[in-house]
């Protein structure tokens, strides 16, 4: 009489039966993932050594190495859950629907985020420099993926999406190292234009932060209504352009009065007729 194998055995039977089974797809399974982990630590580390030779923004490197580390893995991950059998189609079926609705809830954001990729990239500014953007002026101070931080001259604050800056026109007063200061001056017909011209030059020539080269520029530019324009146009550095300009236009006053050549200003002249009595 044959003895009945108890439940025991048969769960051992088939532990067994499973072990046979799934234990070459399941080593399989496991080197794949060390190795592919492996190779995804290579990539990245080559990836990070392009991104510096490429000085590429720290910020950007950073935030494209964790999306490509973060990319690789899942795909090493799904290849590796489909080795031992797991089910993968649904599960990324499920991911683009959610990667589509997440998408079109974040277009804004998304817009951003591409914004401050394209800015990271291109590095139409950087920090430190003085820019115009979106009608706003003032010294960058941080550039984020999301947004660009400045700071006004009398520090205020501004944060401007990336979207938004990546859109318009940007003036960028720092990217050149040199900027050319325009000055008006406005004189009498009556006064001595060539004694003018004389006061500007030697105060240029004695501003030792105005270059040489280019030479400095001093021109008649309009012969106005009730005054004569001389525009002077001197090279500076870019740090000293305001200073220049604040102080050249001072002195100029101030020489202007010493010499007793006018600077025409709009006034009204009022006449009052006194009527006579019938």
């Amino acid at each position: 009489m044959e003895l009945e194998l108890l439940p025991v055995d048969k769960y051992t039977d088939a532990a067994i039966s499973m072990v046979i089974t799934y234990a070459p797809q399941l080593v399989l399974a496991l080197v794949t993932l060390f190795v592919g982990l492996w190779v995804i630590k290579g990539i990245l580390a080559g990836a990070h050594s392009a991104f510096s030779r490429a000085e590429v923004e720290a910020t950007l490197q950073k935030f494209l190495l964790s999306l490509i580390g973060i990319g690789l893995k899942g795909l090493l991950i799904i290849s590796v859950a489909s080795m031992i059998g797991i089910e993968t189609t649904s599960f990324i079926a499920v991911l683009g629907a959610a990667g589509l609705a997440v998408g079109l809830a974040l277009q804004g954001s998304l817009a951003n985020f591409a914004g401050g990729v394209l800015i990271l990239l291109f590095k139409p500014y950087k920090i430190g420099d003085f820019i115009d953007a979106q009608g706003h002026m003032g010294t960058v101070r941080e550039i984020g993926i999301f947004h660009t931080i400045m700071t006004t001259g009398d520090n205020k604050t501004i944060i401007i999406p990336n979207g938004a800056v990546s859109n318009s026109a940007i003036t960028n007063f720092s990217a050149q190292a040199t900027r050319r200061v325009d000055i008006i001056f406005s004189i009498g017909y009556d006064d001595d234009l060539r004694q003018a011209k004389d006061i500007l030059r030697d105060l240029i020539e004695a501003d030792e932060r105005i270059l040489k080269d280019p030479l400095p520029l001093i021109v008649i530019s309009t012969l106005g209504d009730s005054s004569v324009d001389i525009t002077t146009r001197s090279w500076v550095e870019a740090a000293n352009y305001w200073p220049v300009l604040f102080d050249l236009t001072e002195n100029t006053k101030l020489a202007f009065d010493a010499a007793g050549i006018s600077i025409p200003f709009p006034q009204t002249d009022v006449h009052l007729y006194q009527g006579s009595k019938a």
